[in-house]
């Protein structure tokens, strides 16, 4: 008689989040949708942060800047992260506990560091909400969710926002 394997599978699905309403709605739409009790699920939320500025002792204008000013700006990205977090984790508590959630923050070009880390971390699928760009400001801007879906290895949900639509 053959033995029946009832190990739970692993799914890891990341979510990009972002300060925009889209994400968040991405990632309530996710939690309604792709989570299921018949596997075990590793919610990594993924937050890029813009690179940091590079400052010389003096700006293109001339000005100088002081060790506070560079320092006040990195507290206010960190503060930044954290407000976004904790708006993702909130809306996490809100749904099953069978979830675990990651963290994750990288810094740099959005399209560049989600590939790079949903690939790294072997995610099973990539969710992203869209901001609903029309063409014009998505040919000058580029869309993040259209190269990541271009270029990730993992299935890409890139999630709508009712009102977008």
């Amino acid at each position: 008689m053959e033995a029946v394997n009832l190990k739970k599978k692993q799914c890891k699905i990341v979510v990009a989040v972002d300060e925009s309403a889209e994400s968040m709605y991405a990632l309530s739409w996710c939690l309604s949708n792709l989570i299921s009790q018949a596997t075990i699920n590793t919610l990594v939320l993924l937050y890029v942060k813009p690179p940091p500025p590079v400052y010389s002792s003096l700006d293109v204008a001339g000005y100088l800047f002081s060790g506070d000013v560079i320092r006040a700006l990195e507290a206010y990205g960190n503060d930044l992260v954290n407000s976004v977090m904790g708006r993702a984790e909130d809306i996490c508590g809100k749904f099953s506990s069978n979830i675990k959630v990651d963290r994750i923050v990288g810094s740099g070009d959005a399209r560049d560091v989600i590939c790079n880390i949903v690939d790294k971390i072997k995610a099973d699928t990539l969710v992203m909400g869209s901001h609903g760009y029309g063409f014009f400001k998505r040919a000058i801007l580029g869309s993040v969710s259209d190269h990541c879906a271009k270029h990730v290895k993992c299935p890409v949900v890139i999630v709508k926002h009712p009102e977008k639509i």
